[in-house]
């Protein structure tokens, strides 16, 4: 099967939800598409002083009345300029960048609650909205009277409030809290009555920004599972999150947005790639910047107990290229700041030799050439394996293990890294991630040399043994056993 074949993306059959219109919306779009988004900027004026913020209003009237060149008080920032994109319905769509890029200015213009500069926003559907905290809620009303407040907003009658009320109180589950206003609320209780509020209106279209990252982990989890459900019905949603692997496993496209522009638009994979490979650039120069002696100080002690040790390899067991860099093909991906290059990456079965499919449980070997550009204290590798929307499986790096010792390198050196495991993922298809790192602090701070990801596609499958089937993702090695409590109260194992 072609790699290309094993990355093509599913997509989310989508049909309108016949749930009556409402909300808060600037314009409904026709056919299939739920959002349009067309050249969509927003400026805001900046005052140096508040005594300005008068001046600007009053003094540039004045001075035109009189001929005179009008002058400014006041400095402009766009939060949001020139953005384009389509929604049609059924898509979940991500949303990512860095703090400050324009992503929560994006969704509130999407919902109605900021007025755009320039250009327009187009919406199918009643919208439902979960922005930052504090946003839709009277800080007086208490939680029911809020609920209500929200859906009445949305275009529910009180009967079909009254109706999904203990649905929703259930699903907030903050107890009596409910009949108390919110501005007793912790932050958690307050994003958990707003998220079960804003999905409890069946909505077309739902907008959730960062704010379930302040719930707990099991609440989290719970929202999870209600986004799933509503994206397995139709609904169109727009995720916005810091966390590349939950955009990654929700959505069908990405939006990646920088200084407020559109950077790219279009496939998770290729998006959250981007993203990924201009913050890893950052942080390396970051690193960079404030370790300058890093390539001449540092050192991770050796306890003795080393397992690798530099030897010259048997041409016979060596498989990558190591004369010239390899075409990796168009999924590759690669980065890093130059001081070393991989060659070549292959992935070995149980066999020694190259293969493009592994069995549950069957040992492996990746090999990662490497020419060295600059004299380097140490380098570590690592390798991880992702399934088809990016998500890291299984994966480490060779700092990782204690007894593996610190490898300098030295320019014009060509190293070959291996890397040894058993195959634990399921039977499906993946994409392999190789790494050259170079420590700054043990497995927190690396500076990241060359990576190079998707450099292969490869399958897991089942073995011959029907027994080794299982549903989880990974699988781990355990052990089995049935107990039994004798009359004193006494365990003894019975079965293994």
């Amino acid at each position: 099967m072609s790699s290309e074949s094993l990355m093509k993306e599913s997509s989310i059959s989508s049909h309108e939800m016949d749930t009556g219109d409402g909300g808060v919306q600037i314009q409904r779009t026709a056919g299939d598409m739920a959002i349009r988004v067309q050249n969509l900027s927003k400026c805001y004026q900046l005052y140096d002083r508040p005594e300005d913020r008068l001046k600007h209003a009053i003094y540039p009237r004045l001075q035109r009345l009189m001929g005179m060149e009008p002058k400014t008080y006041a400095r402009e920032f766009w939060a949001l300029r020139d953005v384009s994109f389509e929604v049609k319905k059924g898509e979940t769509v991500g949303i990512i960048g860095r703090n400050g890029s324009g992503k929560s200015t994006l969704l509130q213009l999407i919902c109605g609650i900021l007025a755009p500069t320039y250009g327009t926003v187009e919406t199918n559907g009643r919208v439902a909205a979960l922005l930052e905290l504090g946003a839709g809620f009277n800080p007086e009303f208490t939680g029911r009277e809020n609920v209500y407040m929200n859906g009445a907003l949305l275009g529910l009658s009180r009967q079909e409030l009254n109706a999904r009320f203990d649905a929703i109180a259930a699903f907030a589950d903050i107890g009596e809290f409910i009949e108390q206003p919110v501005k007793m609320y912790s932050s958690g209780m307050y994003v958990r009555l707003a998220f079960a509020a804003a999905v409890s209106t069946f909505p077309d279209i739902l907008i959730v920004d960062e704010a379930l990252a302040v719930g707990d982990i099991a609440f989290q989890a719970k929202c999870m599972g209600r986004i799933r459900r509503l994206m397995e019905v139709g609904t169109t949603v727009i995720f916005v999150s810091h966390d590349v692997s939950a955009v990654k496993a929700l959505c069908n496209r990405c939006l990646y947005l920088e200084a407020g522009r559109s950077i790219s638009y279009g496939k998770v994979a290729d998006v959250t790639g981007l993203y990924v490979l201009r913050s890893h650039m950052e942080i390396n120069a970051a690193l960079n910047s404030e370790n300058p002696a890093v390539g001449e100080n540092l050192s991770i002690a050796d306890d003795g107990q080393s397992s690798c040790t530099e030897k010259q390899p048997n041409k016979s067991d060596v498989v990558v290229k190591t004369d010239a860099p390899v075409d990796f093909g168009p999924l590759a991906n690669r980065y890093g700041d130059g001081r070393v290059t991989i060659l070549d990456v292959k992935l070995l079965g149980r066999k020694g030799s190259p293969t493009d499919q592994l069995e549950v449980d069957e040992p492996f070997q990746v090999q990662i050439a490497v020419r060295v550009n600059a004299d380097l204290p140490q380098v570590a590798w690592g390798y991880s394996m992702r399934d088809l929307k990016g998500q890291m499986l299984v994966g480490t790096m060779s700092t990782s293990d204690p007894a593996v010792a610190p490898q300098p390198a030295k320019a014009g050196d060509t190293l070959i890294f291996s890397i040894r495991g058993k195959n634990a993922l399921r039977a499906d298809g993946y994409t392999l991630v190789a790494a050259i790192e170079l420590p700054v602090v043990r497995n927190k701070q690396h500076i990241f040399l060359e990576v190079v990801e998707n450099a292969l596609v490869f399958r897991s499958v089942w073995p011959a043994d029907a027994l080794h089937l299982f549903p989880a993702f990974v699988k781990t090695p355990v052990q089995f056993d049935v107990l039994s409590v004798a009359d004193e109260g006494q365990s003894a194992r019975i079965g293994t």
